[in-house]
């Protein structure tokens, strides 16, 4: 309570310069965002002597509290002190254009303000693509990443102590807008509704920094694009367990939702290939191998013959676990360790299906619960 108590002292010394008394509107002024109601800041003011009325607020004389954050905000600044988050991508040599691609360089080369919201399964390769949509197009772009903590501070920015000085550091948000950058929301379904101070930022208007009055307008180019793993109404099947339910007017103001799915085959291999050339352990038959593997899985995820899936982002893992062991079986055995048990002795014995190079990976015996695999083996014969 403390902490947040002399945030609120700390903001109201900035934005109250020379003011020393105070009423329940003025501490909500700088206390709403933190969730405050008029019982807190009535609270809050009721420690401090009464000085009467004004209207039908009572009037709090915080002279005495606010001397410490006084003599340390006088000298207070606004900075970036860092632009570090801005900066344009490097192409990677490693992706592969498809899917939504041509759709996300369009929207990026165009300089529109046009929020845009992906969503898709984990590990297709949705941030990827944004981030590599933005190398070749040469625009800069600042990544955010959202988790349940993310507030406004980590978004717009706060006060910070610098070399013995207070310093408004501005956040990622503010730094993206002035830069006319693309500001990449990633996996913005684990957000609380803290990420509502992005609202306005949304509708690609100025946006007042509270903490210091300071009005920011977007530059030229300034857009947002969120991923996740949902549509921001929550994971019915509990796989997105840390997926959240994001506000319906937050959710309307994304012009589209693009959906991502996991790539084709070919391009899917394409992709293997890629990795295995950067780790230098090409191997065309493990590639095709992998592939029918992971497409095999997801088709009987589809059906609802199991709970996981492999991803692309996983066959990469393995590629890059055999270029350090080089043995297909402890590759793949290693990067489905983190599957429960059942699941991985599914993956395990599917995979000595597909590979007749390999056979018993792991210490896992057949049982009947692979059998929704068996069926779908037979379509890889090739490999």
């Amino acid at each position: 309570m403390n902490k947040v108590k002399n945030r609120v002292l700390e903001q109201l010394a900035v934005k109250f310069e020379n003011q020393d008394k105070f009423s329940i509107p003025d501490v909500l002024s700088v206390a709403e965002d933190m969730g405050w109601t008029r019982s807190n800041a009535y609270t809050f003011l009721n420690a401090y002597p009464k000085l009467g009325k004004k209207g039908r607020y009572g009037v709090y004389n915080l002279e005495a509290a606010l001397i410490p954050f006084r003599s340390t905000v006088q000298n207070i600044g606004v900075t970036s002190i860092s632009n570090g988050e801005v900066f344009i991508p490097e192409a990677d040599p490693t992706f592969v254009a498809w899917g939504n691609f041509a759709d996300v360089s369009k929207i990026i080369k165009s300089g529109i303000f046009y929020p845009t919201y992906v969503t898709g399964l984990s590990g297709n390769g949705k941030t990827f693509m944004i981030e590599q949509a933005c190398a070749k197009a040469g625009r800069e772009y600042v990544r955010v990443q959202i988790s349940p903590e993310t507030d406004e501070d980590d978004l717009i920015g706060g006060f910070r102590l610098l070399n013995g000085e207070t310093i408004f550091q501005k956040g990622p948000v503010i730094k993206a807008m002035e830069a006319g950058a693309i500001l990449l929301i990633d996996e913005i379904d684990r957000g609380t509704n803290k990420i509502m101070a992005l609202q306005g930022v949304l509708e690609g208007k100025p946006v007042l920094i509270k903490k210091t009055g300071q009005i920011i307008k977007p530059a030229n180019g300034f857009n947002v694009i969120a991923t996740a793993n949902t549509k921001g109404k929550g994971s019915d099947d509990g796989r997105f367990s840390a997926a959240t339910i994001i506000d319906e007017a937050f959710l309307e103001r994304f012009t589209i939702t693009i959906e991502q799915a996991y790539p084709t085959s070919s391009i899917e291999k394409k992709i293997v290939m890629k990795h295995m050339e950067k780790f230098n352990c090409e191997d065309v038959e493990f590639a095709d191998l992998l592939v029918a593997w992971a497409d095999t899985i997801r088709k009987t995820y589809e059906d609802d013959g199991i709970d996981e899936v492999i991803s692309t982002r996983r066959l990469c893992h393995i590629v890059q676990t055999f270029s350090i062991f080089n043995k297909r079986d402890k590759a793949v055995e290693l990067c489905v360790n983190r599957f429960d048990g059942d699941t991985k002795e599914a993956f395990l014995d599917l995979y000595t299906k597909v590979d007749a190079t390999v056979s018993g990976i792991g210490e896992y015996p057949n049982t009947t619960g692979t059998t929704d695999f068996n069926s779908d083996v037979e379509g890889t014969s090739q490999f």
